[in-house]
This record gives C-alpha cells, sequence and structure tokens, in this order.
C-alpha cells in the first residue's frame, strides 16, 4: 500500500512538471513577419550604365538591372573603407583619425554595450537564482499553527536562522521569454543605430574635408583676383596721371580692388568654421588642428547603385527600424501572458533555533518547500483595466513602428534618387560651367585690349573681370557639390558597394575603447 501511494506521487509530480512545461511552452507572443514595404524594380534616376576608377565599385550586370529579389537585412556586412574609392591619402588618416577619437561614436558604443548588459539581465530570468542570509527574527505564531485551541498563548520568541533560498519563475505563457526576445530586438538595434552613427561620421569628415578644400579652391580664385585688382589699379592710375583718363575708373578700379579683399575674408571666415567643424569631428579641440590650404580637384568617381532591394538589406537606420518592430512585437507578448497564471517557485534550506549557540546543531535543521508554502501561483481577475490597456498600447507601439519603418524606407529611396540625379546634373552643369568660364575670360582678355586702345570704357573691363571670377567660383562650387552629392550617394547606399575590404571601427572595437576610458 505504501509502495501504491508512493508511486502515485511520482505520477502526480510527473503529470504536474509535465503541465508545467506545456504551460511553459505555449507562448502568446505574436509570430514576428517584417512587414511588406513598397519597393521598386529599379531607381529611376539611375544611369544606363555605370563605369567607376576603383576596383572596389563594380557595375551591376546588365542581366540583373532591374531585377528584383526579396531583401535580406544585411547591417552587419563588413562595409570596407568606402571613402579610399577617392585615392586620397589625406581623406583616409582623417577618417581613422575621427573613428580613433570621435566622442559621438564612443557614446554609441557605450549605447551598445548598455543594450547588451540588458539582454543579460533579461535572461538571468531563465534560470534560478540563489540566496543565502543569517540572522535573528523576532515573531509570534498562532495558535492553529502549533495544533493548539484557539484560546491557547503562545509566547513570542527570537529564532535564529542560517539559510540558503531558491527561487525560480516558470515560463508560462512565454513571458520571460517575450521580455528576452524584446532585450534582444533592442539590442540589434543598437547596434544598428552604432553603425548609423558610424556611417554618418565617416560621411561628414568626407563632406567636411571636400567643402573645406572647395574653400581653399575659392581663396587662392580670389587671391589671383586681388593680384590682378592690384595691377589694374596701378595701370589706371598711371593713364590717370598721364591724363588718359579721369578719376571716375581709378575709383572704380579702387573699389572692385577692396571689394575683391574683402570677399577673400568672407571666404577665409567659412573656411575657419568648416576647419573647427572637422576638428570637432575628429575628436579635437579647434585649438589643436590645423588644415593646410588645398585646393580641390574635380571628383571623377562613379557610384553604381545597384538594386533597390539590396538597398533595405545595407542601410543602418532600416534595420534599425526593423528590430525596433521586432522589439515591439515581443512587448505585445509581454503584454499578453500578463492575462495568465504568473507561476513562482520557492524554497529554502537551512537551520534555525531559539538560541544562537544550538543553531547549527543538527536538529535545528528546516526547509521550506511545496505547492502551498514555497509555490505562488498568482491568478489576476481584476486590475480595473490596466492588463487590457497595457497591451493596446502594446498593439498601437507596434503599428507606429511598422509605419516608422515604412516611411524610413521611402525616405531611403528618396535619398538615393535625390543624389542620383544630383550628380547627373551636375555633370550637365559644369560642362556648361566650363564653357561658360572659358567664354568669360576670353571676353574679359578683348575687354582689356580695348580699354587699352581707348575703345571701350574702363567700366566694361571691371563688368568682363567680374564676371570671369563669378564663373570661376561657380565652377569651383560646382566641383565641392558633385564631390559632396557622391558621399551622400554612398551614404544613401548604406556606405558601400560590390568587393569591399575590412571593416574598420566594429562595435566590438569601439565598445573596448569606451571601457578604457
Amino acid at each position: 500500500m505504501k509502495n501504491f501511494q508512493e508511486m502515485s506521487g511520482l505520477g502526480r509530480a510527473a503529470a504536474s512538471t509535465l503541465l508545467m512545461l506545456l504551460l511553459a511552452a505555449c507562448s502568446v507572443e505574436p509570430t514576428y513577419k517584417r512587414p511588406d514595404a513598397a519597393t521598386p524594380a529599379a531607381f529611376k534616376e539611375a544611369p544606363a550604365t555605370a563605369s567607376t576608377t576603383d576596383a572596389a565599385a563594380t557595375p551591376l550586370p546588365a542581366s540583373e538591372a532591374g531585377t528584383w529579389k526579396t531583401a535580406e537585412p544585411a547591417e552587419e556586412a563588413q562595409r570596407g573603407e568606402w571613402w579610399t574609392v577617392f585615392g586620397d591619402s589625406t581623406l583616409n588618416d582623417l577618417e581613422k583619425q575621427a573613428a580613433d577619437a570621435n566622442q559621438n561614436l564612443k557614446a554609441a558604443a557605450a549605447r551598445v554595450q548598455e543594450s547588451r548588459a540588458l539582454t543579460q539581465q533579461a535572461r538571468a530570468d531563465w534560470f534560478p537564482s540563489f540566496d543565502a542570509g543569517f540572522g535573528p527574527t523576532r515573531e509570534r505564531l498562532s495558535p492553529a499553527s502549533q495544533f493548539l485551541p484557539n484560546d491557547a498563548k503562545v509566547p513570542t520568541q527570537t529564532l535564529w536562522r542560517a539559510q540558503a533560498t531558491a527561487s525560480y519563475e516558470v515560463d508560462l505563457f512565454g513571458r520571460v521569454s517575450s521580455n528576452v526576445n524584446a532585450a534582444r530586438a533592442d539590442q540589434a538595434q543598437s547596434e544598428a543605430l552604432f553603425r548609423s552613427v558610424q556611417l554618418a561620421l565617416q560621411a561628414d569628415v568626407a563632406q567636411n574635408y571636400f567643402q573645406l578644400r572647395e574653400f581653399d579652391t575659392q581663396l587662392t580664385l580670389y587671391r589671383q583676383t586681388v593680384t590682378l585688382r592690384e595691377d589694374a589699379l596701378k595701370l589706371v592710375e598711371r593713364r590717370f596721371k598721364e591724363g588718359d583718363i579721369n578719376e571716375l575708373d581709378v575709383s572704380r578700379a579702387r573699389n572692385e580692388l577692396a571689394t575683391a579683399r574683402a570677399d577673400a575674408v568672407g571666404v577665409a571666415r567659412q573656411r575657419a568654421a568648416s576647419e573647427h567643424g572637422l576638428a570637432i569631428l575628429l575628436g579635437k579641440a579647434p585649438a589643436d588642428f590645423g588644415f593646410p590650404e588645398t585646393p580641390l580637384a574635380p571628383v571623377t568617381v562613379q557610384v553604381p547603385a545597384g538594386l533597390p532591394s539590396a538597398l533595405l538589406e545595407r542601410r543602418p537606420d532600416i534595420a534599425a527600424a526593423e528590430r525596433a518592430m521586432a522589439g515591439a512585437n515581443a512587448r505585445v507578448g509581454l503584454a499578453k501572458s500578463a492575462f495568465f497564471p504568473k507561476l513562482d517557485i520557492t524554497g529554502s534550506f537551512g537551520y534555525e533555533s531559539t538560541t544562537l549557540g544550538d543553531l547549527f546543531q543538527w536538529s535545528s535543521r528546516a526547509f521550506l518547500l511545496g505547492p502551498f508554502a514555497g509555490t505562488a501561483r498568482t491568478v489576476p481577475i481584476f486590475d480595473g483595466g490596466r492588463r487590457k490597456a497595457n497591451l493596446a498600447n502594446a498593439r498601437a507601439m507596434y503599428d507606429e513602428d511598422v509605419a516608422q519603418y515604412r516611411q524610413q524606407v521611402l525616405v531611403a529611396f528618396r535619398e538615393v534618387e535625390d543624389n542620383l540625379s544630383d550628380l547627373r546634373l551636375l555633370k550637365d552643369q559644369t560642362r556648361e560651367q566650363n564653357d561658360a568660364v572659358n567664354a568669360s575670360k576670353r571676353a574679359e582678355h578683348l575687354s582689356q585690349t580695348q580699354w587699352q586702345e581707348g575703345q571701350v570704357a574702363y567700366l566694361d573691363v571691371i563688368d568682363a573681370q567680374r564676371q570671369t571670377l563669378q564663373s570661376q567660383l561657380q565652377l569651383s562650387h560646382l566641383a565641392g557639390t558633385e564631390a559632396v552629392a557622391t558621399v551622400n550617394l554612398i551614404r544613401a547606399l548604406g556606405g558601400g558597394w560590390g568587393e569591399v575590404k575590412a571593416d574598420v571601427g566594429s562595435v566590438d572595437a569601439a565598445a573596448a575603447q569606451v571601457a578604457m576610458l
């Protein structure tokens, strides 16, 4: 009879354990599926054929042009040192300095470490926790708990305890798993945002560098113009002394010289601000950074756009938006699990006695475990609609993240199309502007010759010189704009294309730098 009762007890325990495992496997978290986003078959502004001066930028095969494929996230794919496509050793060095010392990048790396710690914290709920304690308690037990009459007097006593305690929450209906999934999604989002900050930093350094060199080109033009204005003023003053011209021409020549000098100072002021901005990107104080004047050479790199669907794979900001959706989906499951019972199992074992000297006697051992004393089965009944509101909030946040993801995809497509059209039209505009520069130089030469021969007024010479300067400045601005637009296109495409080299400044490397601070 006793053996039968023991077997029956074991059977009930096994059945209870099996039931708990089945309940733990019944997660109420919705199955996550990445929402569809409108993806065109090809970029509207992409050129029919693409070529490049660098082997890293391989044109898309003609057989794949316009071919659509399902996007598979690849935000962790190596992007390579994409800026080396410009073949500029100075830019390469600046990018390395920024990756090593930029504070925004270090802050983003620290946020990655924070998210990883939170993920580990959520994962800890999968495992039981153990604690140990020692100390006295003052207590009075009820007569009923001691099997005494109701009017019996139970004295108050001091109990010394030395116990080890274990507690564990059974993952009923996937509450713990949903929390872990949400933390993992947040971690992946944080890592994608790190790569987004990293890509933005790389692009900002390249853009600032090219803008700084554009200012250097303009300063060179203004210095040449000032030199020409000084020579022209000397000539005008000599002719005025000889009586060939009146004082009006002298005043005009002096005005043009002063204006050119003032404009040169204005460009120098803009250059100083740009240099200070570059210093901050490199993690340096402006006083500790100087950049030698280097006029900008035209950028001839051509970047193939590739497939629109590939854009969804490479853009870290899109990956971050997608991971935000996954986290919101997990939190929907977390909110739904609150409607179901929660099971916490606790137990303790140790020693207790009324005197400290008898505490560690074998007869003083005690334990606490069982379905009543050691198990708390919480069943939600009424909370005034709090859980229902939390679930509605979680679902609304998921819908919001879906809309933001789709909007981010549209913005990404727009950015690529904008920069593709910019580069295509800038080439045409630069070609026409070159013709304008040549024509203005010819007009300046003719006006100078005719003025010396007395055929035209000096005002015509001033107009011709002014037009030449404006044409040259506009050509310089177009060269800078084209370089920046090339950087913007690479950034819009996710920071690289084709076969790439090893990545620089990974999350772990940056996080290690943060840990050393």
